[in-house]
């Protein structure tokens, strides 16, 4: 590790945030196709179904570095522009892993109990109400262990874009091991950036987890009574004495 110069650690240190920049933009955009995809596998009609399907098995079944070369070299010759290699990247990356989330976000669905989308119909509420009202509130806590899952498993797979040639985390260290030589220290480091970065995903999605299941099944605050305020030994001294409590509530 002493033969890696500041200028080859300043090329670890950017290939980590190129790597956080991969992790956030594609998390947005599978969040997105996620929840468009999952809600349309649940409606009611059946050729909304069999799209959102389509595109859950195609995206599911591809592989997300062939999608990223697709993207950036075939794309092109359709369609006559070309995305540069970070936002291809981004793109193929959202795409595959909104599959998988439209998954998650299906079954949590599906999950909650026709009960409560009859409560709903009985209170007379549209689909969309009976949607943000009544389902999406009790499927989201349900959602999220999985989702951290996927997230971690999104932000190992950012090391596919440094074939393309984006200098994240992974192309940094291929640059430092040519420079040094040495691979041992170069790829221990970076496996110590990718668990670093996991854990800090990880207390933060177990942060939202925490809050997302603050208020399911809490039951409401109730009132405390002036006998539920007094300690056990005032209890027993006012029972002992035969005083009543002040105001004259024993009259």
């Amino acid at each position: 590790m002493s033969e890696i110069s500041w200028g080859l650690w300043e090329l670890l240190l950017q290939g980590v945030w190129v790597t956080v920049q991969l992790t956030v933009f594609s998390a947005a955009l599978a969040a997105v196709v996620a929840f468009v995809i999952g809600l349309a596998r649940t409606h009611r009609l059946w050729i909304v179904r069999f799209l959102s399907g389509a595109y859950f098995e195609i995206f599911r079944g591809t592989s997300a570095l062939i999608l990223m070369f697709w993207i950036f070299f075939v794309l092109p010759i359709g369609f006559g522009w070309q995305l540069v290699p970070m936002w291809a990247a981004v793109l193929a990356l959202g795409l595959s892993y909104g599959a998988y989330g439209s998954e998650v976000v299906r079954g949590a669905i599906s999950a909650v109990s026709p009960a409560q989308r009859e409560a709903g119909i009985a209170l007379s509420f549209s689909p969309a109400q009976q949607l943000r009202k009544i389902i999406l509130p009790q499927a989201w806590p349900e959602m999220v262990p999985p989702f951290n899952n996927l997230l971690i498993e999104l932000l190992k797979g950012t090391a596919l874009v440094s074939i393309m040639g984006v200098a994240d985390i992974a192309f940094g260290a291929s640059l430092v091991r040519n420079a040094t030589g040495q691979s041992a220290p170069v790829y221990t480091i970076i496996l110590v950036m990718y668990f670093v970065l996991a854990f800090l995903l990880t207390r933060v999605m177990r942060a939202v987890e925490r809050h997302a299941k603050a208020g399911i099944g809490k039951a409401p605050e109730k009132r405390v009574g002036l006998r539920s305020r007094l300690s056990a030994d005032q209890v027993g001294d006012i029972a002992r004495s035969g005083a009543a409590p002040a105001g004259g509530a024993g009259r």
